[in-house]
């Protein structure tokens, strides 16, 4: 999730994020009305995804026309900077709720790293063995 200021801009602080905004979110956060919003985006019927423009919104790249508006962040940023005239903008991103992935995740690390431990200490007994086996040799020779 992602937050965005609307009428508040304390301070300029961009926050880099992979996590992208739809069309709601900027709308929300610019304080403007949803038919307003699709006005200010750099959109049209014949292309896809139209080269960059300074004076519109620009949404992130999009492999089908019926794919949903989203923007990143610091674009919706941009453009309430310098074509709005808003002074100050702080984009903030939220970390989102602890997820199945997340966890299948942690479980994963939780593994290597008991393996890791078994390793090492397998390593080290692997390592005493050796010399203990060299002493011997050697007493008997």
């Amino acid at each position: 999730m992602v937050a965005i200021s609307p009428m508040g801009y304390t301070n300029e602080e961009v926050v880099a994020s992979d996590a992208l905004i739809s069309i709601d979110d900027v709308q929300r956060a610019l304080n403007r009305s949803r038919a307003s919003v699709y006005r200010y985006t750099n959109t049209d019927p014949r292309n896809l995804n139209p080269p960059f423009n300074a004076r519109k919104l620009n949404p992130e790249y999009r492999s089908d026309q019926k794919e949903a508006l989203l923007f990143h962040p610091n674009e919706v940023a941009r453009f309430a900077r310098d074509v709005l005239r808003i002074k100050e903008v702080t984009v903030e991103v939220l970390n989102s709720p602890y997820s199945a992935t997340q966890q299948l995740l942690s479980t994963i690390l939780e593994e290597l790293r008991d393996i890791r431990v078994l390793l090492a200490e397998s390593s080290s007994n692997s390592t005493t063995d050796l010399n203990s086996r060299r002493d011997l040799k050697r007493n008997v020779a």
